[in-house]
């Protein structure tokens, strides 16, 4: 059961950080964007951390305190219930 829990961590992880940086082409060549919904979405739904390296990485959405705090937070938090349920 672990083995698919980490599986599809990677792969909304994967994901969430390839949506941060085709939203940032889109910005940059002035397109129509990703909707911010829809980044939150792949976040809650496991790819915070991997929404949280694209923001970092591709310096996107940084001056967003939605982003600029909550992915971190959400990160932490993700990490936290993988832990426990590893743990436990």
């Amino acid at each position: 059961m672990l083995t698919y829990i980490l599986v599809y961590l990677l792969l909304i992880n994967i994901v969430s950080c390839s949506l941060m940086f085709a939203d940032k082409q889109k910005a940059k060549k002035n397109e129509y964007r990703i909707r911010e919904a829809k980044l939150w979405q792949f976040a809650f739904l496991g790819g915070a951390l991997g929404a949280f390296i694209g923001m970092r990485s591709f310096r996107h959405k940084t001056k967003h305190p939605n982003f600029k705090w909550g992915l971190p937070f959400l990160t932490v938090l993700q990490i936290g219930l993988l832990l426990y349920y590893v743990w436990n």
